[in-house]
């Protein structure tokens, strides 16, 4: 049960003291890092993404994913990937320490997508919806920089939960950041099967619409309380690690 002097109003938490503290990142667990970052990375066009799910790999996908291989094969050599580097950064969630730039950069490009991602979908399914016509691609060619680039923005100024330039709220906003990421991850996945499933018609958008807004407040709802991975408060005790 959670502590009484605790602010939450998660149904779960985490305790310091109760983590099992590891002072170095095995290879594997390093290794396992690589590919969130592969694809973070690789989807962050995201009009170029919408041609992936639209037609498939082309010369233009290929050539970009080679590139992401290689810079984050490289930062991850390097340890300046989360996740990747040789022993974990943060040790105690509650410590005012700078937070480094790699972590400033890879976390503020997963938030501008999660936020881009999210905004534009509900927006083309709510246009599909009133209008009867489908204008999900022309709204990501014109809007999705301006949405995600805002967010960038934003992270650049540390303006946003884990891009902050000192990791002393660690324990509570890695939670906002895991939680939204959840959210948008298991909904996107349902809507591409809605979407080739259902025939096409307001009826059926309004289906997707429906199911795409449910699965984001279910989920957002379930990480709140703390059930989903990642997404418990820790408070503050003894030692613990971030990834």
């Amino acid at each position: 049960m959670p502590d009484a002097s605790v602010r939450t109003d998660a149904r779960y938490i985490e305790f310091d003291t109760d983590r099992q503290i590891r002072y170095r990142n095995k290879l594997y667990y390093r290794f396992n890092h690589w590919p969130i970052w592969i694809f973070v990375f690789f989807i962050a066009p995201g009009p170029l993404t919408f041609d992936l799910f639209e037609r498939g790999f082309d010369a233009r996908l290929l050539g970009w994913l080679g590139i992401v291989l290689a810079a984050t094969g490289i930062a991850g050599l390097r340890g300046r990937l989360p996740g990747c580097e040789p022993r974990p950064y943060i040790i105690r969630f509650t410590e005012d320490r700078p937070n480094p730039l790699y972590r400033r950069v890879c976390y503020t490009t997963a938030w501008g997508e999660v936020v881009a991602f999210a905004v534009l979908n509900v927006a083309g399914l709510t246009f599909a919806v009133v209008t009867g016509e489908w204008r999900l691609k022309q709204m990501y060619e014109a809007a999705y920089f301006p949405i995600a680039g805002t967010v960038w923005l934003m992270g650049a100024f540390g303006r946003l939960p884990r891009v902050k330039h000192s990791t002393k709220g660690e324990g509570h906003e890695r939670r906002y950041f895991y939680g939204s990421v959840w959210a948008v991850t298991i909904a996107q996945p349902v809507l591409w099967l809605l979407w080739k499933v259902l025939p096409m018609g307001r009826a059926s958008d309004a289906i997707k619409l429906a199911v795409f807004v449910g699965v984001l407040a279910f989920v957002a709802h379930l990480s709140r309380r703390g059930v989903l991975p990642r997404t418990r408060p820790i408070v503050p005790g003894e030692l613990a690690v971030s990834d």
